[in-house]
């Protein structure tokens, strides 16, 4: 389980919170397969607002998911794969 997913965007880090890596990577897709496509993320640290992110071909993001270091599974294996 993921904490949060980092997300990489025009030189800028958003986050995603409450979600799973598949899902979100899941939209991303979704986005990029129609052409083009809208993504919702958070800007912004303590009281998050909503940043609305375009999704299109040739235009970098980067999500990285953060582990949970809370659960007992994540700190097992050390590291998180996506």
């Amino acid at each position: 389980m993921v904490k949060r997913i980092d997300v990489h965007y025009g030189g800028t880090l958003y986050s995603i919170g409450e979600e799973s890596f598949e899902t979100f990577s899941a939209q991303v897709a979704a986005a990029l397969d129609a052409g083009h496509g809208w993504i919702v993320v958070n800007d912004g640290e303590g009281a998050p607002r909503p940043a609305h992110l375009l999704i299109s071909p040739g235009v970098p993001i980067a999500l990285i998911p953060i582990p949970d270091e809370s659960e007992p599974e994540a700190a097992a294996k050390g590291h998180l794969t996506p």
